[in-house]
């Protein structure tokens, strides 16, 4: 039920992306998504917690229910290794984060974070694995 959960939210997050634009970094995105990142590592739930949307947390309602997503869903976000910010992109409104994450084990996982501003800030609303970028030759 979890999945499907997630599977129907990052299909409305899909629907209405268009063209996509790179944009300005933003430091507060950034440092959102590193205090997240930062949180996991030190095991820190309760914190990790307190940069998703209120719409994420509104979806998965508990801290509890919150790790256990991540956890299963996305192993490179609960234990990541190196953590870099690729690009911000605006698909037709929704900013998002696009990330690289080297795992414990060495492997490369690009991430895209959707991004959303509250009154408390930048927070998480969402975030989807993404195909590695083609490399030229």
């Amino acid at each position: 039920m979890l999945r499907s959960l997630i599977a129907a939210f990052f299909l409305a997050l899909a629907a209405p992306l268009a063209a996509q634009e790179v944009v300005a970094p933003n430091p507060d995105i950034e440092a959102t998504i590193q205090g997240q990142f930062d949180a996991f590592r030190a095991g820190d739930v309760a914190e990790a917690w307190t940069y998703a949307s209120p719409n994420i947390q509104g979806l998965f309602r508990t801290e509890e229910n919150f790790a256990r997503m991540v956890e299963q869903g996305y192993p490179m976000v609960w234990t990541p290794g190196e953590v870099d910010f690729i690009d911000l992109q605006d698909l037709g409104g929704l900013l998002v984060q696009r990330v690289q994450v080297i795992d414990a084990q060495g492997n490369a996982h690009y991430l895209g974070y959707a991004m959303v501003e509250t009154e408390s800030g930048w927070r998480i609303n969402g975030v989807q694995v993404l195909p590695a970028p083609d490399l030229g030759v």
